[in-house]
């Protein structure tokens, strides 16, 4: 995801490092540009300060059945690193739900909004296709441009979870993926002028209309 996911049944956080491909997705997509943003920050930290990098990044965990690690935040950071030859992460536990089976484990995670089993077209799936395998999540384009939207300051960041993907949904519904193929900069300011038009109002990290 990125969301500011937030569980309410805490344990005592365990934070160790684990191999990055163990770990497990809570949603299906990522924005592809994203992820390859996160590549390019990872790259110029430079060697001395790769492992210092991760550790600033723990991965925010959720033990599930068979004691799997679940991603509750930071999918694009974890598929870059992965594709970077970084072997493991450093992560911190925030809940344990080992002894659920597989479908009440989804079911709680789903009931607390701690998942987002939607596809590339924003069409909600089963859980069954959220991949076992963070090389398994898709490319969303509107994903990546909601991402570019609040770094250019089309909205705030906001502890709703999930807010990007809620973005995303909006943008999804008035920029065809024609126009983003062709032009990310030409999608990307019609959706700044979206994000500040009243449309946009009902959406977390909404900063008000264009006084201009």
């Amino acid at each position: 995801m990125t969301s500011t996911a937030r569980v309410d049944h805490y344990v005592d956080p365990v934070i160790e490092p684990v191999p990055i491909d163990s770990l497990r997705p809570t949603q299906i997509t990522v924005g592809r540009k994203e992820v390859e943003d996160k590549r390019k920050r990872w790259k110029a930290q430079g060697v001395h300060k790769e492992m210092s990098y991760v550790k600033d990044h723990m991965i925010p965990v959720i033990v599930g059945p068979k004691g799997n690690y679940y991603i509750l935040d930071h999918h694009h950071l974890s598929l870059a690193l992965h594709e970077e030859g970084v072997e493991k992460v450093f992560v911190t536990v925030r809940a344990n739900y080992s002894k659920l089976d597989r479908q009440a484990f989804w079911f709680v995670l789903d009931s607390l909004n701690l998942m987002h089993p939607f596809d590339a077209n924003g069409v909600r799936q089963s859980y069954d296709a959220i991949p076992r395998r963070i090389t398994g999540l898709v490319d969303d384009p509107y994903r990546s441009l909601a991402g570019s939207l609040r770094r250019a300051g089309g909205y705030a960041k906001s502890d709703a979870p999930y807010v990007e993907f809620l973005w995303a949904d909006f943008l999804r519904r008035r920029i065809t993926r024609k126009q983003i193929d062709a032009d990310f900069g030409g999608a990307l300011d019609r959706a700044l002028q979206l994000a500040r038009s009243e449309e946009s109002d009902y959406l977390p990290g909404w900063a008000g209309p264009d006084q201009e």
